[in-house]
């Protein structure tokens, strides 16, 4: 809607600040949406809604995986202590 009918106002904020009344939102709301439209159609660069999408699977699958390995990390140090601890068998 911004783009469409930037024309009919002074600049872009102005457009926005116009349409963000009507619709009930933050002008700065509308104009990160504006931003994010241009990114995906390649007008401004900046990752698209795509690669942010997958930037935040990839992240929550590292941290996913380093809590695995912090938790095989702490089984394996009590195991490793158990083992100590048991009597020697002759």
């Amino acid at each position: 809607m911004v783009l469409e009918h930037q024309g009919e106002h002074d600049s872009q904020y102005g457009a926005i600040r116009s349409i963000a009344a009507k619709i009930g939102c933050s002008g700065e709301t509308l104009r990160n949406w504006v931003r994010q439209a241009k990114r995906d159609q390649g007008q401004r660069a900046g990752p698209t809604t795509d690669e942010r999408e997958r930037i935040k699977a990839r992240e929550r699958e590292v941290r996913e995986l380093r809590q695995a390995n912090e938790i095989l990390r702490k089984a394996s140090a009590y195991f490793a202590q158990a083992e100590l601890d048991r009597p020697f068998k002759r």
